[in-house]
């Protein structure tokens, strides 16, 4: 035999990997496509809870309204309370106006003791630092 005879034609190899990838492909195609739902899942899963709308981004969300609604009803407490005094001081109240007077005035009846907190005396202000320039020309 010539040294010819012995090799097997290129083509033909080519053949013989392609026949059987395309079999092992064709016997796998169950399988694969069972994988591939399955990555598909994962993921849409993944966006589902941790996208830009998912369900962390979704709760924490409900979390700030809660708090705002909380917020909102302690102002209109605030509110209510505060339109309640307006109203005491127009009407001319006598209880409310020398709790206002005591309050902002310092008035005091008498025989009353008045207790005072000391405040102490702030610091001296410090002049800021300022680095200074030292690449002038």
């Amino acid at each position: 035999m010539t040294h010819r005879a012995m090799r097997i034609p290129l083509e033909n190899t080519v053949k013989i990997t392609i026949r059987f990838a395309g079999k092992w492909l064709y016997r796998m195609r169950r399988v694969m496509a069972t994988i591939c739902l399955a990555v598909l899942a994962v993921l849409i899963g993944y966006k589902v809870v941790f996208g830009a709308n998912g369900m962390k981004v979704w709760q924490s969300k409900r979390a700030e309204v809660q708090a705002l609604a909380q917020e909102i009803e302690r102002s209109k407490l605030d509110h209510e309370q505060l339109e309640y005094r307006v109203q005491a001081l127009q009407r001319g109240d006598p209880s409310i106006i020398e709790k206002e007077a005591r309050e902002q005035l310092g008035y005091v009846k008498p025989g009353e003791v008045v207790l005072f907190e000391q405040r102490s005396k702030p610091a001296a202000r410090q002049a800021p630092v300022v680095a200074e320039n030292t690449d002038q020309k």
